[in-house]
């Protein structure tokens, strides 16, 4: 299982990637306004240059010409970016066309069975099931993503499941549980997965113990 950062937050990407866990990033355009970042190719870019995998950069075009459009100028920023599309009919058809160009699709916003299987066939290199956002509107999120990791084992197909709206460790638990190849993480939530009371007692307990043991 791999982790991504859900961020474009340049601070937080470095600080993970520090730690040595991370392979990828994914933004969204609510992730982008909160940083303010004043250009935004830039940003990108530098995101590419610190992480050794797949950035995720969504379009904000509404019709499928236009996503087209934005997706071919998106993709020549960096090698790694890959253009992030919502699930819709529109969206359908511009990864069809894209994805016979080469560029690669992460299929967001997904929330059903149907969706991720249109979105493979489309030729979506990711899909994005949102497990927070179905859990916040009362349905199981994880159950979600899997049906969609089991669908696509039973047809073998290629498109690979990126656990979305992860809200805090469990989620992470849960989506490697059900075999989910990768799950995107806000930087709390990576950092709460390391997290245990049990360690950081026992790492006090050591040195106490070894502070004890040079005095005498």
């Amino acid at each position: 299982m791999r982790i991504f950062l859900d961020t474009a937050n340049i601070d937080e990407i470095r600080q993970a990637v520090r730690l040595g866990v991370i392979s990828g990033v994914t933004t969204n355009p609510s992730l982008v306004a909160k940083e303010k970042h004043t250009n935004y190719k830039s940003a990108i870019q530098e995101i590419c240059r610190l992480v050794p995998g797949p950035v995720s950069v969504e379009v904000m075009g509404q019709e499928a010409k236009a996503m087209v459009s934005e997706a071919r100028e998106l993709s020549t920023w960096h090698p790694q970016v890959v253009v992030k599309i919502p699930a819709s009919p529109q969206g359908l058809e511009a990864i069809s066309i894209i994805s016979k160009e080469g560029i690669k699709a992460n299929f967001t916003l997904c929330f059903s069975l149907n969706q991720a299987i249109l979105g493979s066939l489309a030729g979506a290199t990711y899909v994005s099931p949102f497990v927070g956002r179905l859990d916040d509107a009362g349905h199981d999120g994880m159950e979600l993503v899997a049906e969609i990791v089991a669908a696509y084992q039973r047809y073998r197909i290629a498109t690979q499941v990126i656990a979305a709206s992860i809200r805090h460790p469990q989620h992470c638990l849960e989506a490697a549980r059900v075999g989910a190849p990768i799950a995107t993480v806000p930087y709390k939530v990576l950092l709460q997965m390391i997290g245990h009371p049990l360690t950081d007692a026992g790492i006090a307990r050591f040195i106490q113990d070894w502070r004890q043991a040079q005095e005498k």
